[in-house]
């Protein structure tokens, strides 16, 4: 086997391949999901949707299979992880690729608004003025497709890793680079989601792109950084949103999921702890 990288997503995208598999199978697919699911391209199907002022949509089956997976993330974590934040994304700075993103002098302001919203075979149904944010989602989504088309063994986009190999093993840093743990994955996935790299200051304050949806505002969290493994990639990312937003809930809430297989977090402090029966070396 041999790996390649590519960037896609805003990210880096590492493939394992077969020594046989080409990779530009995987990377077209990237980049027509990239195409699709962005809200960083003018021109994505997302973006229409976005500006779009009708409430009842039509979306192409690629879109709709991302959002069915997105409503299932969302009521797996009790709606700690809903694509309906993306105008509060947005609003607290983070409205361009983050390379661009700079710091705010004043939080935002935002009068509450609808956010639930649902998709029925290719038709999407959402309140005036909702923007979806399919981030995470999209990635791991993308990762878990690869995988499962056999397109490649292994994918890890920025984080978002999914395996069809036994022997995977993920290490995880924390945030000085060190390895904080090793988590045996194999056949599964593993997602980490983070408070730390993609940061910037509001009014003086630090804040980043995990939206807390019962506050309209970045997760207040002890957390630096959760990672989950699960069966898909894209499950993994929403749950370890979910671990990071709960807190100090986050491991007793994961040990009560059937879908997570095991969570590593690191505290603010470097603490390291893991959920009960989480293979870590």
């Amino acid at each position: 086997m041999h790996s390649e990288s590519f960037r896609a997503m805003g990210t880096t995208v590492t493939v394992t391949l077969e020594d046989t598999t080409p990779s530009f199978e995987v990377r077209n697919l990237f980049g027509h999901v990239e195409q699709i699911c962005s809200r960083f391209l003018d021109h994505s199907e997302l973006n229409r949707v976005n500006r779009s002022p009708q409430t009842i949509m039509d979306v192409s089956p690629l879109l709709a299979d991302v959002l069915a997976v997105a409503n299932t993330a969302r009521r797996l974590t009790g709606g700690l992880v809903d694509p309906a934040v993306g105008q509060l994304v947005a609003a607290w700075g983070y409205d361009r690729t983050f390379s661009e993103v700079t710091d705010l002098d004043e939080p935002p302001v935002l009068p509450p608004t609808e956010t639930e919203w649902k998709v029925e075979g290719l038709r999407l149904y959402r309140p005036p003025g909702v923007h979806l944010d399919l981030g995470g989602i999209a990635k791991g989504w993308t990762a878990d497709l690869a995988v499962e088309l056999e397109l490649a063994t292994i994918v890890n986009a920025g984080g978002d890793l999914r395996s069809r190999h036994p022997d995977t093993i993920v290490d995880i840093e924390d945030p000085n680079g060190d390895i904080a743990a090793s988590v045996h994955v194999g056949d599964g996935a593993l997602a980490t989601s983070s408070v730390v790299k993609r940061a910037w200051m509001v009014a003086n304050r630090h804040a980043h792109h995990i939206i807390d949806p019962r506050t309209g505002a970045p997760g207040a969290t002890p957390i630096l950084s959760a990672s989950v493994v699960a069966d898909q990639a894209a499950l993994a990312e929403a749950g370890a949103k979910a671990v990071l937003l709960l807190g100090e809930e986050g491991l007793s809430w994961a040990d009560e999921q059937d879908w997570i297989r095991g969570v590593v977090v690191i505290w603010q402090d470097g603490s390291v702890y893991a959920t009960t029966g989480t293979r870590v070396a």
